[in-house]
């Protein structure tokens, strides 16, 4: 049976606002690759050069004709409603132009993150929906700790597929552990780069039948049982989370039986447009299975 996808590239990214040490470390860029041969993770300090990289690395396998599976950790949507309040159009795509158009991006990862959030929470009325900033950055419309009513600003604190999936971050959530909301203001961008190519389709959002590359929201943390063998064998986590990542989804991608059930496994409802979904929700003994 024809593979679904012959390179899987699972990408662990990173709002930090210096480049990452030069000796590779914990919660930097890390990019895995499966199905170009045996391939270690790569390392990256900056946004910019993992950009360069990723995208050689994209376009050189789609040019073979080879089909391309393309995951990011970090939330591709945010709650129903939310990007109708910011650009007046609904649907993610529409918050991935916005944040292309208003972030800033140095070679040296210098940003504006957190003034990018404050500004939205002005325009919202000051009272979020954005919270968590370093106690030495002051910003008044940019608490930083949790002081929003999700009730009263009408949105919800959390996509749908995050209320199936507790442990994951509330988008929202811009600093301290375990939060995704930085990474998405800074991945976003990137998102609208790549997802402006015609033979590219973000999935959930798009249809994906004719698509050479697909991009999809992952969550390493569905694989978190390997993921913690490999770290007890002093590999970095993030570079073992993109190295079985993108190794299971490849596996299961060898053909449509194997994938299919996670692709095709999105609930139908209003808000997945502007939310979107992370691929293998739900399916985390799948995953594991994979790896063997």
């Amino acid at each position: 049976m024809t593979a679904l996808f012959d390179t899987v590239i699972i990408v662990d990214w990173s709002a930090s606002a210096k480049p990452s040490p030069a000796r590779p470390s914990a919660d930097a860029i890390w990019i895995g690759v499966m199905g170009v041969g045996e391939t270690q993770p790569t390392y990256h300090r900056t946004r910019a050069q993992a950009e360069i990289a990723l995208t050689g690395l994209l376009y050189s396998q789609v040019a073979k004709g080879r089909r391309v599976l393309l995951g990011f950790d970090f939330p591709l949507g945010y709650p129903q409603g939310f990007a109708q309040r910011l650009t007046g159009t609904p649907g993610a795509r529409a918050v991935w132009n916005w944040m292309a158009n208003h972030v800033t991006d140095g070679p040296d990862n210098a940003n504006n993150r957190f003034q990018i959030a404050a500004r939205i929470n002005a325009s919202f009325g000051g009272g979020g929906p954005f919270w968590g900033r370093p106690a030495t950055l002051h910003l008044p419309h940019l608490s930083d700790r949790k002081t929003v009513n999700y009730t009263t600003l009408g949105f919800a604190e959390r996509r749908r597929v995050e209320t199936e999936l507790p442990r994951a971050q509330p988008t929202w959530k811009l600093f301290t552990t375990g939060s995704v909301g930085s990474q998405a203001i800074m991945g976003l961008p990137l998102i609208a780069r790549l997802a402006s190519r015609p033979d590219t389709a973000v999935w959930p959002f798009d249809p994906i039948t004719d698509a050479s590359l697909v991009i999809a929201e992952i969550y390493p943390s569905l694989i978190d049982p390997a993921v913690q063998r490999a770290v007890k064998g002093n590999e970095i986590k993030d570079s073992a989370q993109v190295r079985l990542l993108a190794q299971s989804l490849w596996q299961l991608g060898q053909n449509s039986a194997g994938l299919l059930p996670l692709i095709n496994d999105v609930p139908d409802w209003p808000g997945r447009a502007d939310e979107g979904w992370i691929l293998g929700a739900g399916h985390g003994p799948r995953l594991s299975k994979a790896l063997g």
